[in-house]
Formats: C-alpha cells, structure tokens, sequence
C-alpha cells in the first residue's frame, strides 16, 4: 500500500466519523424537540440537513474515486464498500431527524392534547444503538456490533407497543386523530434510526471479518 492510498483511507475514515459525530447530534435534537415539544429545535434540525446530505455526497465520491484509482483488494475494498453504505445509512438516519421534526412542528401547535406514550425508552435505546454502531466502527469493534443487533428486536417490540397504544386512544378520542397519528409517526422514525444504526453494526462486522450477518444471519 502506497502512503498516498493510506492518507485517502484515512481522510475517508475520518469524513465518516465526523458525519457520525453530525447525524448523532441531530438525533439528539430530534429526542429534544419531542421531549419539549419545541418547534424551534425542530426548525434548526430541518434547516441544518443540507449539510449531511453536502457530506455524504461528498464521502460517496471520495470513496469512488479511490476504488477507480488504487483498484482496492480484500479489507481494503471492504472498508471502501462498508463505508459507502454507512455513509448511505447516515444520511437515512438523518432524514428521519427531520422526519421527526416535521411531526413536532405539527403537534407543538396542539398543546392541549398529552402524549399517550412515554417515548423515553425508545429514544434511550435507539440513541444507545447508534452511539455503539459508531463507536463499533471508530474500534473496528466487532463485540460491540453485534451487541447493537441484538438490541433492534427491543426497538421493534417498543414501536410494536406505542402502536397499540396509540391505536386504542386513537378509538377512544376521535377529536385527537391527527395529533396521535403524529405520535405513531415519531414511534415509527424512532423505530427506522435504530434500524439504520444496525445497518451500519452489520457493515462494521462486514468491514472486519468479511462476514455477512444481515437478515438475522448472527
């Protein structure tokens, strides 16, 4: 490997890690924003999402210009293809944020109306589940992988419960109908970060032992 390569690889790594560092920021706004009901933090996080999309645009091209360059081969090539991927997942992750925001600017406007689901706990763990994919990937830490994948089914059983119990207050007060399916759709957002962040888990074990695990294959 040429010092040349290896700087380009470590520019990459180091352009990844800092989008991480931006997406997991803008999910914690996102957490804020529905905590507080806040509109204005739900305004920033819209505003500002034209910066991870210039970012990953800007890794994704970086990443094909060095395989066409150097003609990568083995953990190299895998690193290239992880990250392309991650990148992909990031930029996801942050437009759920804004997902989330645009349903906070609607029911910031219904405060009359009460939360009939404590989001705490799935925010908790879908923001657990993404800090440990990336520090995964700052380690090249394959324990800490695959504990993230083994996190998603609480998620899962998490948005499963908000749900049914979105679902039975939505039968119970009809005049709430758009303030609560606002709710479901906070649950659902919440529900896809975690998936992308065991997307990105599922990379950084592809990325160091060149093992496949998707589709429960763990």
């Amino acid at each position: 490997m040429t010092k040349n390569f290896q700087r380009e690889l470590d520019k990459i790594k180091k352009a990844i890690l800092s989008l991480g560092a931006l997406v997991e920021e803008r999910v914690r706004m996102a957490i804020r924003a529905v905590e507080q009901k806040d509109a204005d933090i739900a305004d920033q996080i819209i505003e500002l999402d034209l910066e991870i999309d210039d970012m990953e645009v800007e890794i994704e091209e970086e990443c094909l210009k060095v395989m066409a360059l150097h003609q990568p081969v083995a953990v190299d090539l895998r690193f290239l293809t992880a990250v392309i991927k991650i990148n992909n997942d990031l930029e996801r992750i942050g437009d759920e944020s804004v997902n989330i925001a645009e349903r906070v600017k609607i029911i910031a406007k219904m405060n009359q109306h009460e939360f009939v689901f404590d989001y705490s706990t799935m925010a908790d763990k879908t923001q657990l589940m993404l800090q440990q994919s990336l520090d995964a990937l700052v380690n090249m830490d394959t324990d800490l992988a695959f504990k993230t994948l083994l996190m998603d089914d609480e998620v899962d059983k998490i948005n499963r419960d908000a749900y049914i119990k979105i679902k039975d207050a939505m039968e119970k007060n009809s005049n709430a109908l758009e303030f609560l399916i606002n709710l479901l759709f906070i649950s659902r957002h919440l529900e896809r970060v975690a998936d992308h962040a065991t997307n990105i888990a599922e990379e950084v074990i592809y990325m160091i032992e060149g093992e496949i695990v998707r589709h429960g294959k763990f």
